[in-house]
């Protein structure tokens, strides 16, 4: 499975900076190192003048003056980030979060640390700006491609051209499903911006709670042929809210079922891990497997894999970063692992919620 990012369109501008000073790591170091080739030059300086026989009237002015340049000349290098810095930020105020500033390689000193750390802070600004853009999009796709059918079948059977079958009415709830699934979809997104999640903490069976979550998605994975196989010790108790927790599993195994092939199997393992306290469950999908580089990549919003060349996967793109959200809920992970067999999504769980044992019902 390969992963499609949106490019952005935007001239990246990079506003360069040339310092005459900055491989030090210190900025007040360097400012003593300025202050002191400053004054060594003008001790030379008047020295010179003096011997031969300027005015003291005339070389001690003369000789303030070069100094002040020479200090004039290096600062200016020094604080010149933090002018480029200033203007790139009016240009982010205005929205264009391409500016970068660049100090040059060996800049070490607290300048040159700033810099890249507001250039570190442009990247996310410009990622942020770009996933809103592209969610802006791609709820707008999503939207009109159900209302739509809705829409054209509708007044198909309102002019009588077409008769309401079961199958076409069947045709229509399922549209209306389409559309209540991005619903939920963006309501578990709000709920991610917000960072307000209301948990619904008990004990429960996990290997009968993935047998009722994998339920629904055999029924509605139709004529695929898929095989879903669970290896799950049935002695297994933890601790969480199981609606936020049958978001993650539906959207991992969901995923899995997607990017596998029609008629081949996908197996959920489940284990205690009793030293670190913790449920760890691998869903493997045989066969496919997923670049190191597009491993975090894909839990990102709106990013939407591929199931072979040149051929989307369809979907929010918002699936797998709900999972990981709901996993971060309740203090666990979900992540990609080396597997021989396929893409191995790794899901590790508490037992216990925010790891403070309580005593089971």
């Amino acid at each position: 499975m390969t992963v499609k990012r949106t490019p952005s369109r935007r001239f990246r501008a990079v506003l360069h900076t040339e310092r005459p000073i900055g491989v030090l790591s210190s900025l007040k170091t360097e400012l003593a190192v300025i202050i002191t080739i400053s004054t060594a030059i003008a001790f030379v300086m008047a020295w010179f003048l003096l011997k031969f026989g300027w005015s003291g009237w005339i070389a001690m002015p003369l000789t303030l003056i070069v100094s002040l340049g020479i200090t004039y000349f290096f600062s200016r290098g020094l604080t010149s980030p933090l002018r480029q810095m200033r203007d790139a930020a009016k240009a982010m105020a205005d929205g264009d979060y391409t500016v970068r500033v660049h100090t040059g390689t060996d800049s070490n000193d607290e300048v040159g640390q700033l810099a890249r750390s507001f250039n570190e802070m442009a990247e996310e600004l410009e990622h942020a700006d770009q996933m809103r853009r592209d969610m802006v999009a791609n709820v707008s796709h999503e939207l009109r491609t159900p209302v739509s059918a809705l829409q054209a079948m509708v007044e198909n059977m309102a002019d009588g051209i077409v008769e309401p079958t079961p199958a076409n009415l069947e045709s229509i709830l399922n549209q209306t499903h389409r559309l209540s699934d991005l619903i939920a979809f963006l309501l578990d997104l709000s709920r991610m911006e917000a960072g307000a999640a209301s948990l619904q903490i008990e004990w429960f069976d996990f290997r009968e709670f993935i047998d009722d979550t994998v339920e629904p998605l055999e029924i509605a994975d139709g004529g695929h042929g898929h095989t879903i196989r669970v290896l799950i010790p049935e002695d297994i108790r933890m601790e969480g809210d199981q609606d936020r927790l049958r978001q993650l599993f539906t959207n991992i195994i969901a995923n899995a079922l997607k990017h596998s092939e029609d008629g081949t199997e996908v197996l959920i393992e489940a284990h205690e891990d009793e030293d670190e306290g913790m449920i760890v469950t691998n869903v493997v999908n045989y066969g496919s497997q997923i670049p190191r580089e597009a491993r975090s990549d894909i839990f990102r919003r709106f990013v939407k894999g591929k199931t072979g060349p040149g051929t989307e996967s369809g979907g929010t793109g918002l699936g797998l970063s709900i999972a990981r959200w709901a996993a971060q809920l309740h203090g666990g992970t979900v992540a990609v692992v080396d597997d021989s067999r396929g893409a191995d999504f790794e899901i590790r769980l508490p037992k216990y919620h925010l790891a403070q044992p309580n005593p089971e019902p």
